[in-house]
């Protein structure tokens, strides 16, 4: 699989529209959240695309940027988001009090994260035909696990079929691209996950289907 500017700009272009159309389909402002998950992965697909451009074009000060942005992303930004998101969708019962608990994990993992990329360098640079994102690793597997926890499990959890499935096509996705792609594995990952954020804009498509059937 050879991933490249073109690559992320497509991925980004489809998941702005995608975004788009989900938005429309919300109906309480709680859903919002999970409803723009699409058009965030299209932000930081698109910024990828950008990082490729800097190297054929000796940019190193907007790669240094948009590096960082993008790692923001993939580091800080959805171990908190997700599981929070995942907890404003899901009815009162005791799923809610569980979900919680992946939440404070997914603060508490964004916050290391957060103080990893403030403190130490990140740099990106193009290796096999992929990106490779090269920042220190200090007690990976504690990171990597609440990580998990909190973009995946936290949505295997929800009582939602289609937010389910997701949560379980990502962690399958985790453990392919680790697998095949360790070196590259950020993203990687990143991309198929955002490729999987289709299931966001599925949870909500029922409802254009009963909008449709009621105004025929």
């Amino acid at each position: 699989m050879c991933f490249s500017a073109a690559a992320s700009f497509s991925a980004g272009a489809v998941l702005l529209g995608l975004g788009a159309l989900t938005l429309k389909l919300v109906r309480e402002p709680r859903e919002l959240a999970f409803a723009a998950i699409p058009l965030l992965f299209a932000v930081q697909q698109l910024t990828e695309g950008v990082i490729w451009l800097t190297f054929s074009h000796e940019a190193p000060l907007l790669n240094t940027v948009m590096t960082y942005f993008y790692t923001f992303f993939s580091h800080v930004l959805w171990p908190v988001y997700v599981p929070f998101t995942v907890l404003l969708v899901e009815p009162p019962g005791r799923r809610r009090q569980t979900l919680l608990v992946f939440a404070a994990a997914g603060m508490a993992v964004g916050a290391y994260l957060l103080y990893i990329l403030v403190e130490f360098p990140v740099v990106s640079r193009p290796t096999g035909q992929h990106v490779e994102y090269v920042s220190p690793h200090f007690f990976a597997a504690v990171s990597m696990t609440l990580y998990l926890l909190a973009t995946t499990v936290s949505l295997v959890l929800s009582s939602h079929r289609t937010v389910k499935v997701f949560g379980l096509l990502a962690l399958l996705a985790f453990g392919a691209a680790y697998y095949f792609y360790a070196i590259w594995f950020i993203s990687v990952w990143c991309f198929f996950a955002a490729l999987l954020s289709v299931m966001v804009y599925l949870h909500f498509l029922p409802r254009s289907v009963h909008l449709r059937e009621a105004n025929p």
